[in-house]
């Protein structure tokens, strides 16, 4: 993949400075007769008394059309990565306008420290995969898979990711994906193993498995020649059928790479259009449309305390594969917010989007949202 030039976003008034590409931008036809909604806000975890935490979540879609979101629901005094959490899920009846308002515990706490970091899959085969990060300590944390064959009713019993490497290896929410010839991709950093000391740039590699997380194989690490801090990684499968891998960096963009053989090996790491802080982003294929929409921090100043923050949280549209980014607009702009680990399910016209949404003042990672964006608004509302 080409290097080329960066788009930036202005922090001030936190207005995206792409007008020449957002007034280029073509309608799409499916969009283009419909009302513009604006997004709304859903659904508020809030952190409170013993539940210091609510975050990194994910949806799936039940056969009765609910919509389950499953996330890490922190316990006792600490909101750390590494107090303790089990899975809780909230469910929606009426395609993600209300959810129930009591949590269901999914799955214990099974690990010496949490289990968190929730990514579900509705499998080719019909059955939802649930992956988790099991967080023993420092040098201990491995992704997990469960599989219900009862729509979420139960879950089976776990399954390691990684059994090939000890260690602590990262697996963000929404981030496992399947290939049409059903390959499972589970994209890790491994930041630290036994004996180690734990880095803040992690070894990418991507763990795959053609039987359904049977057994899981390695790809070769993802090469990283300047040596710039690389953190967790996700995937998106492109047109002609390679896998794009998004990375959070310290580079000031997200860092991409590639692989055309199925996620065994990928190219060298280089610089996307999305400028970014140390932050994740996620990415995925509209359903309705093909393009690819981006849900990060488009985060860009000349001070370096604004520019490490993770707001405001931005959505995107690319009409080519990633190469460039269009219609970019702020779903969140509070200057003291912290918004991250967004999750994304397309429903009907619209997407949720459920993210950390705490304030600096309180930890940033406490509260989640789920946000329901009309794509009427992706496609045709103003840019903010």
């Amino acid at each position: 993949m080409k290097r080329r030039s960066t788009i930036g976003c202005s922090p001030v008034g936190w207005i995206a400075v792409l007008t020449v590409a957002l007034s280029s931008c073509a309608v799409k036809p499916d969009f283009a007769s419909q009302a513009v909604t604006e997004p709304e806000t859903v659904l508020r975890l809030e952190f409170g008394e013993d539940n210091p935490r609510n975050s990194e979540g994910d949806f799936v879609e039940l056969k009765d059309g609910k919509i389950l979101f499953v996330y890490s629901h922190y316990y006792g005094s600490s909101s750390s990565d590494h107090g303790t959490a089990y899975l809780a899920s909230r469910v929606s009846s009426d395609r993600g306008r209300t959810w129930s308002t009591r949590d269901k515990i999914e799955v214990d706490n099974e690990g010496d420290m949490n289990i968190m970091s929730v990514s579900l899959l509705r499998l080719k085969s019909g059955e939802i995969a649930l992956f988790y990060a099991r967080k023993n300590s420092l040098t201990d944390c491995i992704p997990m898979m469960r599989i219900s064959k009862d729509e979420a009713a139960t879950w089976g019993d776990p399954v390691t990711c990684v059994r090939d490497r000890e260690g602590y290896f990262v697996l963000n929410n929404d981030r496992v994906i399947q290939r049409p010839d059903g390959r499972l991709l589970v994209p890790v950093s491994q930041h630290n193993y036994p004996g180690g000391s734990f880095s803040l740039g992690g070894i990418i590699y991507c763990y795959y498995s053609d039987d359904n997380g049977k057994t899981w194989e390695s790809s070769e690490a993802v090469p990283n020649p300047d040596s710039v801090v690389l953190q967790e990684p996700g995937l998106v499968i492109l047109k002609d059928n390679s896998i794009l891998m998004f990375m959070r960096t310290n580079a000031g963009t997200q860092i991409f790479s590639k692989s055309t053989d199925g996620g065994m090996n990928w190219s060298l790491v280089n610089k996307s259009q999305l400028i970014s802080p140390r932050s994740p982003a996620t990415i995925e294929r509209i359903p309705q449309t093909d393009d690819l929409l981006a849900v990060w921090n488009c985060n860009l100043s000349m001070d370096e305390e604004i520019s490490k923050k993770r707001t405001p949280l931005n959505i995107a549209i690319s009409q080519d594969e990633g190469i460039s980014w269009e219609r970019i607009k702020m779903l969140e702009g509070d200057p003291m917010g912290w918004y991250c680990y967004t999750a994304m399910q397309f429903v009907d016209e619209q997407v949720l989007l459920g993210y950390c949404a705490g304030n600096q003042a309180t930890g940033g990672l406490n509260d989640t949202s789920i946000k329901s964006v009309n794509l009427s608004w992706v496609y045709q509302g103003n840019q903010k």
